[in-house]
């Protein structure tokens, strides 16, 4: 419900402050005071247009909150939770206009789009009025409307489940149908390239492992061949170890002639000879690690080559030649086994779509018998109204043909002003008068079901006499026991039933160089005084205030 409205330099409107109870509000005036300024105003915090001539004069902007306590659960909820906002069970709605036509949009101090802020308004509060199109005469609202009536919500519920099932089993198999065509049309193809692809076996990485033992082999093989020189420079039949050992030999025998001259070129000489015998050995062990198999190079060069040509001739980079030869091989099983498979889809579909139907069509049934005793309920209340001529339908027409998540029913609310014309779509047939009338009748029956909140009905007792407007106070206060109800009234008999009495009205300021709107709660001597003079007009009688009293006991 709403709380609170604040509203900050809207056309008349400086500085206004309401605080909202349950039941029925009112709200009255003169003509011209603000009632309409201030439901525009509260249109525009439920993410209506904005508008740079709703600034204040002299104001660079104009500001609008409204604050709502909403039970957890609520559609407002999910509608926050969808867009990653917050939710502390109070709702904030906020709208800046500027004056220079743009405006910006806030739930909960966070900055979101008109288009979700309108989202949450929608949920959150129904206008009504002579000539207000947002609220029950959107036929798209009348199915949901008839569902709510009768209870059927786990109904459409179980058809909405039902249908994703059906869609998902004829997508499965529109898919698979498809599938099969195209494999059909290039069978022979894919069977060649399946085996083709199956004997080469390729693997995802293959490639650049092949290449990396080629790289190392090839040169590993321009190492060895330095090698092998080294190790003939060394120890091969140029080598100076044997010219090396006879000399040392020569020596040792004159050692004991000359000890002190011989001994250390000999220890020199050993010294060569065993770092020379010594790198032999380490060039042995570096041709030993450098040995590779010819063949095996030659195969590695052979399978790379074979890879690189079928990724050619398949048009695919070599490592999703596995993946290629998966689906290949996929597609000729297709062929293979499709048959098979598409029966079983086809018996799928076919179950889903059986099931969708008994399940849609029982809900037709029962939305058709519930639009029966819908009609019954609100005819009942239409005489009161003054509209005891006239008669409401709920038109449901069943199109096995048009499926939908929600069924195969388009419901639209019709009605016939008078016996003897031509009924047709509400919007279209009922006068102003008459459309707020009908949309009174109904939100009584359908009370808190399928209801927004909050709603407000904008001067839907204009133009009627003293008992219709007794019977429009009647029923809009046995609304209020259901959900919260702002009426904006010219009628006492309305005003009398309030739980709750607001006076809009315009001062002076400035020694009366300007006007600002205001809104006043009214006690009981103030409302008796105010009902007063909608009844006797600008001067108010002894007449008038007894008869005001009057209808503030029998409204108690």
């Amino acid at each position: 419900m709403l709380a609170r409205l604040s509203i900050r330099d809207i056309v008349l409107i400086e500085r206004l402050d309401i605080e909202f109870s349950r039941g029925l509000a009112v709200l009255t005036g003169e003509t011209g005071a603000g009632k309409s300024i201030l439901l525009d105003a509260f249109a525009l915090a439920l993410g209506g247009r904005g508008d740079a001539t709703l600034v204040r004069h002299g104001a660079e902007q104009g500001q609008v909150t409204a604050v709502f306590d909403v039970p957890k659960g609520h559609p407002a909820a999910k509608i926050l939770a969808e867009n990653g906002l917050d939710d502390n069970g109070e709702m904030i709605l906020r709208r800046v206009q500027l004056a220079d036509g743009r405006t910006r949009a806030f739930i909960n101090d966070q900055a979101i789009s008109v288009q979700t802020l309108k989202a949450v308004g929608a949920v959150l509060v129904e206008i009504h009025g002579q000539h207000d199109e947002r609220a029950l005469v959107d036929a798209a609202t009348h199915r949901q409307l008839l569902d709510a009536f009768a209870g059927l919500e786990k109904d459409v519920a179980a058809v909405e489940a039902l249908w994703d099932v059906r869609r998902t089993a004829n997508v499965d198999l529109d898919a698979h149908r498809a599938a099969m065509e195209r494999a059909a049309r290039e069978a022979d193809y894919l069977r060649h390239a399946s085996q083709e692809l199956k004997a080469l076996a390729p693997k995802e990485g293959e490639e650049t492992e092949l290449a990396g033992r080629r790289t190392t082999m090839m040169q590993g093989e321009k190492i060895a061949t330095d090698l092998r020189e080294a190790q003939e420079a060394i120890g091969g039949s140029h080598s100076p170890v044997a010219s090396l050992s006879a000399a040392v030999r020569r020596l040792e025998r004159r050692a004991a002639n000359a000890p002190a001259l011989i001994e250390p070129a000999v220890k020199a000489i050993d010294a060569a000879i065993n770092a020379l015998e010594e790198a032999d050995q380490h060039l042995n062990a570096a041709l030993a690690a450098t040995d590779f198999d010819p063949a095996e190079l030659e195969r590695i060069e052979e399978r790379l080559f074979a890879l690189r040509a079928a990724s050619r001739k398949y048009s695919t980079p070599v490592d999703l030649l596995a993946a290629l030869a998966t689906q290949y091989a996929g597609d000729v099983a297709l062929i293979d086994a499709g048959a098979d498979r598409l029966k079983k889809l086809e018996a799928a579909a076919r179950e889903a779509d059986q099931r969708y139907g008994a399940a849609a069509a029982k809900l037709s049934a029962a939305r058709i018998k519930s639009a029966e005793k819908l009609n019954k309920a609100v005819n009942a209340e239409l005489a009161p109204l003054k509209l005891e001529r006239a008669k409401f339908m709920t038109q449901v027409e069943a199109d096995a043909a048009s499926p939908g998540p929600q069924g195969i029913d388009r419901v639209e609310f019709w009605v016939q002003t008078n016996p003897g014309t031509r009924p047709g779509p509400m919007m279209k047939v009922a006068s102003g008068g008459e459309l707020s009338r009908f949309l009174l009748a109904l939100k009584v029956v359908l009370a808190d079901r399928g209801s927004a909140p909050t709603l407000v009905f904008d001067e839907i007792d204009t133009g009627v006499g003293g008992a219709v407007a007794d019977a429009i106070g009647s029923r809009l206060a046995r609304l209020a026991g259901k959900v919260q109800v702002m009426a904006v009234t010219h009628a006492p008999q309305v005003a009398a039933r309030a739980s709750q009495h607001l006076l809009i009205s315009k001062d002076a300021l400035d020694r009366g160089k300007r006007v600002a709107t205001r809104v006043n709660a009214l006690a009981a001597d103030h409302r008796r005084e105010e009902i007063a003079r909608m009844l006797a007009g600008a001067e108010i009688t002894a007449e008038a205030r007894a008869a005001a009293e009057r209808l503030l006991r029998a409204a108690s």
